[in-house]
């Protein structure tokens, strides 16, 4: 991976995990995950940055994919919905626009890319995702992970 894009990665996981949670419930987290073309396993952050209304909230992230001989940094702009329960798990639906750069032999490629994600969150933190990719973000990914 070039140095450049190594820089630009770290300085976006930094963004994203500064920012300051306004409420007990606001938080980052870590994921992890595999995608389908490129067939990739991921890790990356985010940030539940808190509602933009009532039930939706904004919940950006950064996600590493490697392997299939490219390494992809995915910077997601998500928002997600989450349905009212009465349970301790919740359904969220979800998405939003991605940066993709794409890091591979001939060179590195920055693409544009739309995420459709649908998960079910645990009120201690776990949750279990996929997403559905349109333009240049991966076709399908499904991953879990947790939000401190």
């Amino acid at each position: 991976m070039r140095p450049s894009l190594v820089v630009a990665a770290c300085a976006a996981a930094a963004l994203l995990l500064a920012a300051e949670p306004a409420h007990a419930q606001h938080g980052f987290g870590i994921r992890t995950g595999v995608s389908v073309d490129p067939d990739q396993f991921y890790f990356g952050a985010h940030v539940d940055a808190g509602p933009l209304v009532k039930s939706l909230w904004f919940r950006p992230n950064i996600e590493v994919g490697v392997g299939d001989d490219v390494t992809l940094i995915a910077l997601n702009a998500e928002l997600a919905y989450w349905f009212p329960s009465k349970s301790s798990w919740r359904l969220y639906l979800g998405g939003g626009p991605a940066l993709n750069i794409y890091d591979h032999d001939s060179g590195s490629d920055t693409q544009a890319g739309l995420n459709f994600m649908l998960g079910v969150a645990h009120h201690g933190g776990f949750f279990v995702e996929a997403k559905v990719g349109a333009f240049d973000s991966p076709n399908l990914k499904f991953g879990f992970g947790y939000t401190f």
